[in-house]
């Protein structure tokens, strides 16, 4: 007798084998029928190379429409190792100007590439010279496997700014890792705003499928182009830069180590930015770029080294203007607040030492004439007030006050290699000097002196803060972005700790300082320049020239700080420097008496070696 369960399962049964049976020949139908022309097509390599279209880069302009940053066509030499039959070696190396131990060297390190393949098209050569490339073109036919690949390298108008547009170099294994766009022999951005906009810079790849014939000659499109897909060209930006300051700002620092940053304090565009000593960013482009970046790198004088956001530096007396702020916000002094100066800040046993001037003095005159003894006792009050939990406590506010004003941390500019800087805290002094330290122990951080550190960038942040009055936009290269935003911590304001009232004070003290006080050479005509000069002590050389200005008083458009190593006193090399920049900045060109100083500027050296550019 039949189980009819038993039964009824073998009918299930049978009934899935059909119709696993019948979704199988369909795929085997679609992919041999429907799709048979194009699959056997794109997997018969002898009959198809598919060649990558690279897009162009985006360009670069300044503020004013200049073109900066362009693309200039060069050839790579590539190969696909499965198409390499039958070729005289010894003719192909001939042709390339190579040996036959280079052609091994080259072929080894190829196929010693991560993600390696005998299918895929390989960097054989990259950017070769155009007579080169002419003679491999007329032979190319006898290279089974060899062809020519169109690239793009970088070309400028003018020979400054190398360390802010930075360069492009082939990818790395670890790019290729983190990002499935690259693949080996592509280009990257390496440095400066190659790197920080390299999504936005590099483009969108095209792909080229074209018919070969039995001995490798390329016959046309495949199927008249159907497959083909076109490379996008990398998106423009329009940067901040003022290309002419930019130019006036590195000729007057030839010859110097140091860096000068001009800010537009209402957007926080960075209008220059410059690093001294620099170099040519030509010479990172081309085949002889890694030759020339070890010859950079091995320079004692670092220019590769972008000292405006990587440098750091104490801010010496520039930094003043944020303590009396910070007083005044405190209710540690007022306006009319005045402390004596016994050519310096004298307490008991210890002594801070300050040039000669009148005594007592209040605020406005402490900033213009840059007394040390003024912020000492500053410092020392508020470390002694009774509104605070004791001197940790006073202290930690002190920096809460100077975090808020952008130092301590990256300012978050969009540079890759920002440094930080140093602000102090309580905990600090406790761990180096138990529970035994006072206002006197840290007394020097007042005239930003001791453990204190700030980028150039943050000096000029600085004065976008004071010319705005307690407000400042995260400082910025980029402006625009062709058809793209740029970044909103870029567009949104930040307030400090210190309200308007307080920060008019200061502005006070800093006018003061031009018309009768240290910076009298920035008192230009018209223009009612506001500066604070710096003379940062330097335990390995000479004193730093500092300055820090910004103009118009009543409707700034540019802030800026200049930082010379071993400058000595900030009125030698800083202020000088500062002044020629606000008046071509603002005027848009210099005055004849002007610019005979700019030229005696940059005659002048301090280099101690003499690897300059």
């Amino acid at each position: 007798m039949k189980n009819d369960k038993y039964e009824g399962r073998k009918y299930i049964l049978s009934g899935i084998i059909i119709l696993i049976f019948i979704v199988y020949l369909s795929q085997v139908f679609s992919l041999q029928i429907n799709n048979s022309e194009k699959y056997q097509s794109l997997a018969d390599s002898n009959a198809c190379y598919k060649k990558t279209v690279y897009p162009a880069r985006g360009q670069m302009y300044d503020r004013n429409g200049e073109l900066l940053v362009f693309n200039k066509a060069s050839y790579d030499i590539t190969f696909i190792p499965l198409e390499i039959k039958g070729i005289d070696t010894l003719e192909l190396c001939n042709t390339l100007g190579i040996t036959l131990d280079d052609f091994s060297k080259r072929m080894q390190r190829v196929m010693s590439t991560p993600g390696y393949s005998k299918f895929t098209e390989q960097t054989f050569m990259s950017q070769i010279p155009d007579e080169t490339l002419s003679v491999f073109q007329e032979k190319a036919f006898s290279f089974k496997g060899f062809y020519t690949r169109k690239r793009y390298i970088r070309e400028y108008k003018y020979n400054v700014a190398g360390g802010l547009f930075g360069d492009i170099g082939e990818v790395s294994p670890k790019h290729i890792e983190n990002d499935s766009y690259y693949e080996q022999g592509d280009y990257i951005g390496k440095q400066g705003l190659e790197s920080s906009y390299e999504k936005q810079l590099r483009g969108k790849k095209g792909l080229e499928i074209q018919k070969c014939d039995a001995r490798g000659r390329i016959k046309g499109k495949y199927n008249e182009g159907t497959w083909d897909t076109l490379a996008t060209r990398g998106k423009n930006l329009t940067l901040g830069l003022d290309i002419e300051l930019q130019m006036l700002g590195e000729e007057l620092m030839k010859g110097k180590i140091g860096s000068i940053v001009a800010i537009e304090p209402e957007t926080g565009e960075i209008l220059c930015m410059v690093s001294s000593p620099t170099y040519d960013p030509v010479l990172l482009t081309g085949r002889d770029r890694g030759d020339n970046y070890n010859k950079l790198y091995s320079n004692k004088q670092k220019p590769l080294m972008n000292r405006a956001v990587m440098g750091t530096y104490p801010p010496g007396s520039t930094f003043k203007t944020a303590q009396a702020a910070m007083f005044l916000e405190e209710g540690i002094i007022t306006p009319q607040t005045a402390f004596p100066c016994s050519n310096g800040f004298v307490l008991n046993n210890f002594r801070l030492g300050c040039h000669s001037h009148s005594s007592p003095t209040v605020l406005k005159d402490a900033i213009a004439t840059s007394c040390n003894a003024y912020f000492c006792w500053g410092l020392h009050r508020m470390f002694g007030s009774s509104k605070y939990n004791g001197t940790k406590d006073a202290m930690n506010k002190w920096r809460d006050y100077m975090v808020s004003m952008g130092f301590g941390y990256k300012l978050g500019v969009d540079l890759p290699g920002e440094a930080r800087g140093m602000i102090p805290n309580g905990d600090y002094y406790t761990r180096h000097y138990g529970n035994y330290w006072r206002a006197v122990t840290v007394i020097s951080i007042s005239i930003g002196q001791g453990e204190v550190t700030l980028t150039p960038l943050q000096i000029a942040n600085l004065g976008a803060i004071i010319a705005n009055k307690g407000r400042y936009i995260t400082p910025h290269l980029v402006k625009g972005i062709e058809n793209d935003t740029i970044s909103a911590d870029y567009l949104t304001p930040k307030e400090t700790m210190v309200n308007s009232k307080s920060w008019d004070e200061v502005i006070k003290g800093m006018r003061h300082a031009v018309t009768n006080g240290t910076c009298r050479e920035a008192n230009i005509p018209g223009l009612d320049v506001c500066g604070k000069t710096g003379t940062a002590e330097n335990s390995k050389g000479e004193d730093h020239s500092v300055f820090l200005g910004f103009a118009p008083m009543d409707a700034p458009k540019i802030a800026i700080s200049v930082y010379v190593e071993n400058g000595g006193f900030g009125a030698k090399y800083g202020v000088p420097i500062g002044a020629l920049m606000i008046e071509k900045y603002l005027n848009g060109q210099l005055s004849p008496e002007s610019e005979k100083k700019a030229k005696d500027m940059s005659k002048k050296s301090i280099y101690y070696g003499q690897e300059a550019r």
